[in-house]
């Protein structure tokens, strides 16, 4: 149920440098791109080596080496490698970024010099490529983070006005996920040969590990399609679709990550909450080298040891649903148990400390003025803000859905049909006097069940311009799941997968969306209209557009939302906390005269008052609740998505 795990910047264990960039996305300004069934504009082909002057036209300028993928295989690295024997006139340069373990934390900034001056004076005698790597990595030897590395070499080029001089390319054992590649591109990299990764797949197939007898090349080709795979859905995220202009475009933010290093190697990404500096990355980087070659003998399994990055797990990384907030949150509600609900907001409240950025805040009781509890806003009130959020009837059974409905309905809140549509007959109140009709319709870019009388009969009709678990990607719904009843809520074939695009990918502008906010107030005048987005630097701009495109609610959604149809690439990597999203949004509104003109709503493992007090302050007006009510009635909570390296 998305990433509930801890950021980077705040998890106990050492984390890779990766970890804390998060992948930026298109919402309104320009479409994502479906890189399946728009293949035929998508391309990993890129031009490598030294460029001449683009405004003049000479036959020298075509000597430069193609990449089919900048993702290259042991065979292809090597001949690269070697190309000087073949080509005389295309010499390598292999730089080494690795440093004595002796020399601590003050090595690997020295050695971050170094390595800048040695790709410049290699510039000076003429190579054409120069290769970052660290195999020299030993007992004695720490490597350098890949990417600090070629963030630091890129810039220093750029700065000195050489990188055009000569392609870069990475030889490193630390990149292994879709992501890793795509930030190392990002930030520069030519060409990467992620050799760990490689040679473990081999060995694995030398000791008969894997199924399905495959010989060796076949697993290779199979690994390095799959990487290309996701490179593609993580740059048709933003709309671009060739790897030339995703390469060295930077489109990620940090999170966690101090000015200095940014000055230095991540030049112009933004980073708003500072955080970790040379120091402790290079402590990390020794911590990660202790694991392999131990300063002295120890006893242990000799198994790497579970993080709990992806799943709970004792001893490992904290989780904001973890075993004992789950049962005191149900034993709460079954047996109407008091003690066990604050047992439940008690455990999350420290969970949430250790896992988040609101967890970092804290109330100023001090300099506030006590009033009466009879002048707050009562209980029944306040509930009425409360919405759920945006899970289809498929994605979640009828049983879940129509219970979430009736329970919203009972309360005054609101209930959010997803984009799966919902049957016209759930409109009908029940003997009981309960109703399951969804106050919400969703709108998204499948339009399963859109019909003139969903639309008509919703209170709020949201426009799902992008899903905090996975903006920029659309949903899916695998065949099998498509039972008769969905088929018909959804208006499709029983049996039939269902995928939807990525959300409104034909919306190319703003003047696009207040169309579609037009079109839907005149299909329902009594309804509000509202646009879901998600928390990313500059949503604040995004929002104030919305506001003006006439729309009545804005929900900013966080990157931790929950979803099952995903790569791991998408919900651990994408969108940023909902507190930064909402904060930016609720100030920017403010300043530009418009904060009046909108209701605003936030979402995102929203657990307890003390979350829904802090998106208060922060300007939330509404709160949406998924995976909580879902855990509440009992539903199994699986931490499983689509696995693999896309």
């Amino acid at each position: 149920m998305g990433n509930d795990g801890p950021l980077a910047c705040l998890a106990d264990q050492p984390r890779l440098i990766y970890d804390y960039f998060r992948q930026l996305f298109a919402q309104v300004t320009n479409p994502p791109i479906d890189p399946i069934r728009e293949s035929i504009v998508m391309s990993l082909e890129c031009y490598i080596g030294p460029q001449g002057n683009i405004l003049d036209v000479r036959e020298s300028q075509c000597h430069r080496l193609m990449l089919p993928s900048p993702v290259l295989s042991l065979e292809s690295f090597n001949a690269l490698k070697n190309l000087q024997s073949v080509h005389s006139h295309w010499p390598v340069c292999t730089l080494d970024i690795t440093f004595e373990k002796s020399k601590s934390v003050k090595g690997y900034i020295n050695a971050l010099e170094r390595i800048c001056e040695e790709a410049s004076e290699a510039i000076d005698d003429g190579f054409k490529v120069i290769i970052l790597s660290d195999r020299n990595t030993g007992p004695t030897r720490v490597p350098i983070s890949a990417l600090v590395a070629c963030g630091a070499v890129h810039h220093h080029l750029v700065r000195t006005k050489m990188r055009s001089k000569v392609a870069l390319v990475v030889e490193t054992a630390e990149a292994r996920e879709v992501h890793h590649l795509c930030v190392l591109v990002g930030y520069g990299a030519d060409a990467i040969c992620p050799y760990l990764a490689l040679e473990s797949l081999l060995k694995l197939h030398r000791e008969n590990a894997l199924k399905g007898n495959l010989p060796a090349e076949k697993i290779i080709y199979n690994y390095l399609v799959s990487c290309d795979n996701g490179i593609l859905k993580v740059m048709s995220k933003m709309g671009i679709s060739t790897l030339q202009s995703y390469k060295g475009a930077q489109i990620f933010e940090a999170l966690g990550i101090d000015n200095s290093v940014v000055d230095k190697c991540f030049t112009g990404t933004q980073t708003r909450i500072k955080g970790v500096t040379f120091d402790i990355i290079a402590a990390d980087a020794i911590a990660f080298h202790e694991r392999g070659y131990p300063s002295r003998e120890t006893v242990g399994i000799t198994a790497l040891p579970e993080a709990g990055e992806y799943h709970w797990r004792d001893g490992g990384d904290s989780h904001v649903n973890d075993p004992k907030s789950i049962a005191n949150l149900q034993d709460a509600v079954r047996e109407k148990n008091e003690k066990a609900y604050a047992d439940y907001s008690l455990s999350e409240y420290e969970q949430i400390k250790k896992c988040t950025l609101r967890g970092l805040l804290d109330f100023d009781y001090e300099s506030g003025t006590e009033i009466p509890l009879e002048q707050v806003e009562p209980w029944t009130e306040i509930v009425r803000r409360f919405c759920t959020g945006a899970m289809s009837y498929g994605s979640i059974s009828m049983e879940a859905h129509s219970a979430l409905a009736i329970a919203m309905n009972r309360l005054g809140g609101k209930s959010n049909t997803g984009e799966g549509g919902e049957d016209p007959e759930r409109s009908h109140r029940l003997p009981s006097g309960d109703s399951m009709r969804s106050a919400i319709k969703q709108v998204a870019s499948g339009r399963f069940g859109v019909t003139s009388y969903y639309l008509t009969d919703s209170d709020e009709l949201q426009i799902k311009m992008a899903q905090g678990a996975k903006p920029g990607e659309g949903g899916e719904l695998p065949g099998h799941k498509v039972s008769q009843s969905i088929a018909r809520t959804r208006h499709s074939t029983p049996g039939v997968g269902l995928i939807s695009p990525p959300p409104h990918h034909d919306i190319y502008s703003i003047e696009d969306l207040k169309q579609l906010i037009y079109d839907l107030k005149c299909s329902n005048p009594r309804a509000r209209v509202s646009v879901k987005l998600v928390s990313e630097v500059g949503v604040g701009i995004v929002a104030s557009g919305v506001a003006k495109a006439k729309a009545d609610h804005i929900l900013i959604s966080g990157h931790d939302g929950g979803t099952g149809a995903s790569r791991w690439t998408g919900i651990r990597y994408a969108g940023l906390p909902w507190e930064l999203g909402l904060a930016e949004t609720h100030q920017t509104l403010v300043l530009n005269d418009l904060r009046g003109r909108v209701t605003i709503q936030t979402d995102g493992q929203i657990r307890t008052g003390r979350d829904v007090a802090i998106a208060c302050l922060l300007g939330a007006e509404e709160w949406g609740f998924a995976t909580t009510p879902l855990i509440a009635m009992g539903c199994i909570m699986m931490v499983y998505h689509f696995y693999g390296p896309v």
